[in-house]
């Protein structure tokens, strides 16, 4: 008998191996975070089945499939087989249709016991636009805030190494943020996966009742930021970081030139965006020292003259922010904020 399961439960598991039948390209656009991509159809012969059921027919179509499917048979078998390894193989495609009744059907006649997610991957992006379609997440936001360069990304770390709930949205969508914000990064993920990610971050989040994040634009490179989350932190407590230029420098310097000869091309190009605000002559003086590895002096600019009266934080303890930190030393203002947290009356209130 055929098994499906609902996403919600499929979602709750601990121990699944969750397998997307769909193509590479259908996978790239978006899939359910952990899952394999093992397609039963490749682009090209997904579109010949589609142009087959368009032009011709369902049932020409149907036979197409098979065609193509069964000799895939033994080597899907082999795949599935070696990931399940003892978990809960849960496959699925775009609406729990063919795709995945046809390699449940096959699976379970060579003895291996698989479910299907009801609804397949539509039924999870039903799920996803659910949870942020909303007017704010239902988390109490605490956002780090702070001039380019103090930390706040290691402290949104130390404050997860230490078992508090972060958002990462940096991390998620792989860029930083700035002009500079792909340098030493792999591609971003899309939109969909973008999105997938912080709902999975944000459910982990909900016994917590809060969840710490970085003060954010409504984009990440070129990936949105949902509204819900969005306006959560415009509601959310606001934690003021601070250092001095130096240490902002080097932490700038630690996290921007490692790489293959400093990064040293990327940075210009990075620089050179910045054109139309610095202008040329400055632009062509900041990358021959960037050629000249003179980063502490470029940085230094960069951040007192451009960065820092853009987003305008103060650089000292305000009275405008629930707390102001001195993260000097990422240790000691991960522990005070940690400390603080618990005093909210919303900390340790599940949703």
């Amino acid at each position: 008998m055929l098994k499906d399961i609902p996403i919600i439960e499929a979602l709750k598991l601990e121990n699944a191996c969750l397998i997307d039948l769909r193509s590479e390209g259908e996978f790239e656009d978006g899939s359910i975070p952990g899952a394999v991509n093992i397609p039963l159809f490749n682009n090209e012969e997904r579109a010949k089945v589609g142009t087959v059921y368009k032009q011709i027919g369902t049932a020409e179509a149907k036979a197409l499939g098979l065609e193509i499917a069964g000799p895939k048979g033994p080597k899907l078998f082999q795949q599935i087989s070696n990931l399940a390894n003892e978990k809960k193989v849960l496959l699925f495609c775009w609406r729990g249709g063919m795709r995945s009744k046809y390699t449940w059907a096959v699976m379970n006649s060579l003895g291996l016991d698989v479910c299907r997610i009801q609804g397949g991957y539509k039924a999870y992006r039903r799920y996803v636009h659910g949870y942020l379609d909303r007017e704010a997440i239902p988390h109490k936001s605490i956002v780090l805030c702070g001039l380019t360069g103090v930390g706040k990304t290691l402290v949104l770390n130390r404050l997860a190494d230490m078992g508090l709930p972060i958002l990462d949205l940096e991390h998620i969508a792989r860029h930083r943020g700035s002009a500079y914000g792909k340098i030493g990064l792999p591609p971003s993920p899309s939109q969909k996966d973008f999105e997938a990610e912080a709902v999975k971050a944000l459910v982990s989040a909900e016994a917590a009742g809060v969840v710490f994040v970085e003060c954010e634009s409504r984009r990440v490179g070129k990936l949105i930021v949902p509204a819900s989350v969005m306006n959560s932190m415009g509601g959310g407590y606001k934690i003021l970081l601070y250092t001095d230029l130096h240490t902002r420098v080097q932490r700038i310097i630690d996290e921007y030139t490692v790489g293959p000869d400093s990064n040293i091309e990327e940075l210009q190009k990075c620089t050179s965006m910045l054109r139309k605000s610095l202008g040329t002559n400055k632009v062509e003086e900041l990358n021959e020292k960037l050629a000249q590895r003179n980063f502490e002096e470029v940085f230094s600019f960069l951040l007192s003259s451009y960065y820092d009266p853009l987003y305008k934080y103060p650089d000292k303890p305000s009275d405008s922010y629930s707390l102001s930190v001195d993260c000097t030393n990422i240790e000691e203002c991960s522990m005070r904020i940690a400390e603080w947290v618990k005093t909210l009356p919303e900390y340790g209130v599940p949703l």
